[in-house]
C-alpha cells in the first residue's frame, strides 16, 4: 500500500496545479509517496489516486457548529484529582464552570471535560465516579452558555450520561477499542466524534512503545477505526482523528507523528492536535514545570496548523488564541 502525504503551502498566489487542502486556505503542488518496503520519494499532486486527492481537497462540513476552514481552539478542563498538570483545579462545580466560562472569552469554541485522568501511570476510574464528575459540570456549563462541550470518555455509560447533560461530541482516547459499546451509542444519538490513538492503556502505555512504522502504523489503526464507525452509522465527515501524541509514543514517535502529521488529511476527517504541556515539551524545551510549558506548546501547535490541522487542544487558552491571531494575520 502507498500512503500520501500533502507537502502543504501557503499564499494566495498559487501555481497552476495546485490543489485545495480539506477546503481550506492551504495548499499543495506535490505530495511525499510513502511505502512500508521502499523509500518514499516526492510526485506531482496530479498523480495522487483520484480518491486520495478527493479526501485531501474536499471541505470538511462543520463539526458540533465549528468552521472547518478555520482553526478551532479546545480547552482543556479536567475535573480530575489527578491530572498531570491541572488535577483537583477545578473539583469545586462554581469552579469548573468559571474556568470554562473564561476559556471560552479567551477564544476556546469548544470545551473538552474529562473525568479520567489519562496522563501515563494513571488508575482507572470508576464509571459512577466519572459520571459524578463530568455530568453536573456539563449541565451546569450547558445550561449557563450554550457552548460547544466535548467528553473525554472511553466509556459508553459517561458518555450517555454527558450527552443527556449537553455535550455535543464524544473524545475517545481509545479510539474506540476500550468499551464496545461507546461506538453504536455515539451512532445511534448521531453525534461527531473523535478517534484518538493509543498504544495501551494509560497505566502502561509509556513502558517501551514499539512501532514498525509509527506514522504508518496510526494511519492504519485510524484508518480501520473510521471503516469500523462508518459501517455503524457514524457519518465520515462526522469523525475528527487525533494521532494521539504521548499516548504510547517516544520522543522520537512523536517528532515523526508531528513532521508527518499532513498524512492524516488523506483520511479524509478533520485533524485534532493535543500536545499541550505534554512531557516532550519539558523535554525538548528544557523545561521540568508542566504549568510553564505554553510557549513550547504553543509553538508545536503553530507547527500543526501550518499543516492544515483543524482543532488544537490546548490548557493555555488565551496565550494560544493571541498566538494563532498573529499567526494568521501574519500569513
Amino acid at each position: 500500500m502507498t500512503y500520501y502525504r500533502p507537502l502543504v503551502q501557503h499564499g494566495d498566489a498559487r501555481p497552476e496545479g495546485a490543489v485545495e487542502l480539506a477546503g481550506g486556505a492551504l495548499w499543495f503542488t506535490h505530495a511525499e509517496a510513502l511505502d512500508r518496503r521502499s523509500p518514499s520519494h516526492i510526485i506531482p499532486a496530479g498523480l495522487v489516486p483520484e480518491q486520495i486527492l478527493r479526501r485531501l481537497s474536499g471541505h470538511r462540513p462543520t463539526i458540533a457548529g465549528l468552521d472547518m476552514a478555520q482553526p478551532q481552539l479546545m480547552g482543556v478542563l479536567n475535573v480530575t484529582p489527578d491530572s498531570f498538570s491541572d488535577g483537583g483545579q477545578h473539583d469545586d462545580l462554581a469552579a469548573a464552570v468559571d474556568a470554562a466560562r473564561q476559556m471560552i472569552a479567551d477564544g476556546a469554541s469548544l470545551i473538552d471535560i474529562g473525568g479520567e485522568s489519562t496522563r501515563p501511570g494513571a488508575d482507572f476510574v470508576p464509571e459512577d465516579a466519572e459520571i459524578s464528575r463530568t455530568a453536573p459540570v456539563i449541565a451546569a456549563l450547558h445550561a449557563a452558555t450554550g457552548a460547544a462541550i466535548s467528553i473525554d470518555t472511553r466509556k459508553a455509560p459517561v458518555a450517555a450520561k454527558a450527552l443527556a447533560a449537553g455535550a455535543a461530541l464524544i473524545n475517545d482516547v481509545s479510539g474506540f477499542t476500550h468499551d464496545m459499546a461507546l461506538a453504536p451509542l455515539v451512532a445511534q444519538a448521531g453525534v461527531p466524534v473523535c478517534i484518538m490513538h493509543a498504544q495501551g492503556d494509560p497505566a502502561t502505555m509509556q513502558d517501551k512503545p514499539v512501532y514498525e512504522n509509527v506514522l504508518l502504523d496510526v494511519y492504519d489503526f485510524l484508518a480501520a477505526q473510521i471503516d469500523r464507525l462508518e459501517a455503524i452509522g457514524v457519518l465520515r465527515d462526522q469523525i475528527v482523528i487525533d494521532p494521539g501524541i504521548g499516548f504510547g509514543k517516544t520522543l522520537a514517535h512523536n517528532l515523526i507523528l508531528l513532521r508527518g502529521i499532513a498524512l492524516y488529511h488523506a483520511l479524509g476527517c478533520p485533524i485534532l492536535l493535543g500536545v499541550s504541556r505534554k512531557r516532550f515539551i519539558g523535554t525538548i524545551g528544557k523545561e521540568p514545570q508542566a504549568t510553564a510549558r505554553a510557549p513550547g506548546s504553543i509553538a508545536v501547535g503553530l507547527a500543526g496548523l501550518a499543516q492544515g490541522v483543524q482543532f488544537l487542544r490546548v490548557h493555555d487558552v488565551a496565550a494560544t488564541a493571541q498566538a494563532v491571531r498573529l499567526w494568521q494575520a501574519t500569513r
